[in-house]
């Protein structure tokens, strides 16, 4: 941002699409669970897309962006610190996540792994699991956005709306700075990932991206099970 600007730049653009992409893959999601539902067809494309974004948050958090990166926010040691000023009423705002909020993602990212793992490889023995941590996942997503709505008032800020416009007012962080941006290497890498994941999925479930119903998955993955490597391989 130009120096003196009200606004500090916070979340970077692909960390913001990643956010809100992955939203609207996990409100699709549970909207088409159900057989009968009018958005039954777009679920397995939903899971795939949540599936392969968890990929790319994974790699972005290695190279993305200051305030994206796993060492800017995961650390254990402020939890504690965090609390206590929750309990005095009086929360230091943060910059990026906060300690609860890094937990938050954590939580979140691998409990989406594992409705996209357990729906795309576990078969019908996994159906049961598949449901529970969905159920867990949309228990989660509620506290995550009931937190959000506190913290926005606690510190006076819209967070919500920061990770849209991707910045923060400068008059609650005078000591912060601009985040340091994505590195145009880093920023290769994430992409390679990102492609080699939608390679993988196009590769294990070629039908990854056309709309059908779940059931005509469940059956394809079935049979996909029951074959050999060499079967497999001839079916291809």
């Amino acid at each position: 941002m130009i120096e003196g600007s009200p606004r500090i730049r916070v979340w970077d653009l692909p960390l913001r699409l990643f956010h809100w992409l992955l939203v609207a893959a996990i409100a699709v999601a549970f909207l088409s669970a159900e057989e009968d539902s009018a958005l039954n067809q777009w679920h397995v494309v939903a899971g795939w897309l949540a599936g392969i974004l968890i990929v790319f948050r994974l790699a972005w958090g290695f190279v993305g962006g200051e305030h994206s990166r796993f060492s800017d926010f995961i650390r254990p040691s402020r939890i504690g610190e965090h609390l206590k000023s929750l309990r005095h009423g009086h929360p230091e705002s943060s910059i990026g996540h906060n300690p609860l909020g890094a937990v938050a993602v954590i939580v979140l990212l691998g409990l989406t792994g594992l409705v996209v793992a357990t729906g795309a490889f576990g078969g019908e023995a996994a159906e049961e699991a598949h449901e529970l941590i969905g159920w867990t996942l949309l228990a989660m997503v509620g506290v995550h956005i009931l937190a959000v709505i506190v913290m926005s008032v606690f510190e006076g800020e819209n967070l919500a709306r920061a990770m849209v416009v991707g910045t923060k007012a400068r008059v609650r962080h005078p000591a912060a700075h601009d985040a340091r941006r994505p590195g145009a290497a880093g920023l290769l890498f994430a992409l390679v990932v990102l492609g080699a994941a939608i390679y993988g999925v196009l590769s294990y479930d070629p039908q990854a991206f056309t709309l059908r119903t779940a059931e005509a998955f469940e059956h394809r993955a079935g049979a996909t099970h029951a074959l050999s490597p060499e079967t497999r391989r001839d079916e291809d």
